[in-house]
């Protein structure tokens, strides 16, 4: 058996870092770790080629080739999965589809021949075992929860590394909070499960061995969900796989800022080599949180808990929503002003979407507020909720204006420096410039330093950095090409 695994295109998204990886010599962010952990639960027999076409092209004869396809995607992959299954119809190809998109739409693709919703681990070899026989039928859903304590150490070889900027694992799945807006805890469930620590460190040994040398991000959405096995288990093991090779690996994650309340826990973090955390802060008003059920972040200081982080050496990036139901006006300019004072340079601000499933669906169902599906682009400006105090227009307007603020040359600069002066992070062993970092340098020089609009903010920045925080000069650059790529996508917003 021949398996073709396609990953659909992201439009050019937030978190798709488009416009930045030129800077690098990449051509995505991320490989589809989904696709890849599948893969090593596919008989051993079949041949298998994967088609990430965030790198390159679905060809004709990758189809020919094929005997099978199977596809994974996230919301925002819709309209390029539509795409790709269209295709793989005229060819003929049996089209075998799972992830969060044909989880949470499953009978929006009547086309696709074999759709596995929820967890993998436990239906996927049932279904194996029904197609290599020919009588597997149209829908496999998981019975519950997996056991991801069976979960498989990805295939690694199948993708070519030198095209991604970073790599992905995933220690744990499911949150303890119910945030309503939320969907995490509908397709991971609020028991967080966590994978055992020798099964972690066989990963990353994985990916040590196959030669990666740079960033990796733990997909959890929520790293710190367990906490107890985290401290006494997990963190120790990871910093004396750090200690036992010559250079070591950065990590990043997400976390809930009920981590700021930890120190221990941060001190660990940074230790075993995480130097970045995304954050959901969604609003600095109280009201905002209390009405989407976000108890964690209230009673406390928000501005407080990010510096803390900062100074523990955890760069906080962050999630914002304007929308709630509480919001007026006044919420734009509330969230400007928050987000600049407290540094985050890379603060991701949405419009609420009401994802379907969710608690803050049902009741805007209920009360005939709902219009349409979302996109599943966070920043694009849309949104299937009709808003309760201001007007849409009014709603559209503001994000537009908060976008492009944030992402000015000079707002956003000023944010660089702000967080500059408060992070703390832990120089990483081994470190060294090498000609991608040097070629990285280089473009930052011509593209933003002569050729773009911020490149008086670009120098500034710079000489400020070597007479204040030389250690910190290579984030500095690397924040000054996130900016560039925040701009162009605030730019596009309709």
């Amino acid at each position: 058996m021949k398996a073709l695994l396609i990953y659909p295109e992201f439009p050019d998204s937030f978190w798709s870092f488009k416009h930045a990886l030129k800077f690098v010599g990449r051509k995505a962010a991320l490989p589809p770790l989904g696709l890849l952990t599948i893969a090593s639960m596919l008989p051993k027999t079949w041949e298998l080629r994967l088609v990430d076409m965030n790198v390159r092209k679905l060809k004709e004869s990758d189809l020919l080739w094929a005997d099978c396809v199977l596809i994974s995607a996230m919301v925002v992959q819709r309209q390029s999965a539509k795409e790709v299954i269209a295709r793989c119809n005229q060819f003929n190809i049996p089209v075998i589809a799972g992830g969060p998109l044909f989880t949470e739409e499953s009978e929006n693709f009547p086309e696709v021949n074999h759709i596995i919703i929820g967890e993998a681990e436990e239906i996927f070899p049932l279904f194996i075992k029904d197609f290599e026989v020919g009588r597997a039928t149209h829908l496999y859903k998981a019975p519950g929860y997996s056991n991801i304590q069976t979960t498989p150490v990805p295939r690694w070889d199948i993708i070519d590394m030198n095209c991604y900027a970073s790599m992905p694992v995933q220690f744990s799945r499911g949150c303890p909070f119910n945030c309503d807006f939320c969907d995490i805890t509908i397709l991971f469930g609020r028991r967080p499960r966590v994978k055992k620590s020798e099964q972690m460190i066989a990963e990353l040994d994985a990916l040590w061995n196959a030669g990666w040398r740079g960033g990796i991000f733990f997909v959890d959405d929520n790293f710190i969900s367990n906490k107890p096995y985290l401290k006494s288990t997990f963190l120790p093991a990871l910093i004396s796989w750090q200690k036992s090779h010559r250079k070591e690996i950065y990590f990043y994650t997400e976390a809930s800022i009920n981590l700021a309340d930890d120190e221990e826990l941060m001190r660990q973090m940074v230790a075993a080599g995480f130097n970045r955390v995304f954050i959901g802060i969604e609003t600095p008003e109280e009201d905002g949180l209390l009405s989407c059920n976000k108890l964690q972040n209230t009673r406390r200081s928000l501005r407080e808990s990010i510096k803390k982080l900062q100074n523990f050496g955890l760069e906080v990036q962050a999630g914002f929503i304007v929308g709630f139901d509480s919001d007026t006006s006044s919420i734009f300019k509330r969230q400007y002003e928050f987000i600049q004072k407290v540094g985050i340079p890379t603060a991701m601000v949405s419009i609420l979407q009401a994802l379907p499933g969710t608690k803050l669906y049902q009741r805007l169902q209920a009360e005939g507020r709902i219009r349409g599906m979302i996109s599943g682009d966070n920043v694009d400006g849309t949104t299937n909720i009709v808003p309760k105090i201001i007007s849409s227009e009014e709603l559209s307007a503001g994000y537009k204006w908060l976008m492009r603020y944030l992402y000015t040359p000079k707002h956003y600069y000023q944010r660089i420096y702000n967080f500059l002066k408060e992070y703390n992070p832990k120089p990483i062993r081994g470190a060294s410039l090498n000609l991608r970092h040097f070629m990285a340098m280089m473009r930052t020089f011509l593209y933003l330093g002569i050729l773009g609009k911020e490149r008086f903010y670009y120098w500034r920045l710079l000489v400020w950095i070597l007479l204040h925080r030389p250690r910190l000069f290579s984030i500095g650059v690397t924040h000054a090409i996130y900016g560039y790529h925040f701009r162009k996508v605030s730019e596009s917003i309709r």
